[in-house]
């Protein structure tokens, strides 16, 4: 059986019984992350849960650069644009960005207006 190794960021709450990030065989999950706090917008709201992708991949010994996927859920389609020019800004330059997809959902936890799950790569892994 594969090692697996909890990724997560002290102080930060999580909402259930599930791990903020898995990290194993050189493949790191990041659980769904969330920013209803951020704001009452789309844009400070993917800010916000971007800045908490952040985190969690620094807690994992990833970069940005080590994405490899991107799934975007939005409580509202019509945020797509809106939380596209947040994540373009995030993103930036990367010489190869991830692949993404976004679509709407029915409900999002905690009344958010958009989650973000990532997959990355583990750079360290031997």
């Amino acid at each position: 059986m594969g090692h697996k190794e909890r990724i997560e960021v002290p102080g930060s709450e999580v909402f259930g019984p599930y791990s903020p990030g898995v990290k194993s065989h050189g493949i790191v999950w990041l659980a769904g992350q969330i920013a209803p706090d951020a704001g009452d917008d789309v844009t400070s709201q993917t800010a916000g849960a971007l800045a908490k992708v952040d985190d969690l991949l620094a807690a994992a010994g990833c970069t940005k650069e080590d994405i490899v996927f991107v799934q975007v859920l939005l409580d509202d389609i019509d945020d797509f644009q809106a939380m596209n020019e947040v994540y373009a800004d995030w993103i930036g330059e990367s010489e190869i960005p991830p692949a993404r997809a976004a679509f709407a959902a029915a409900a999002l936890p905690a009344g958010a207006k958009i989650e973000v799950v990532v997959q990355a790569i583990d750079p360290n892994h031997e």
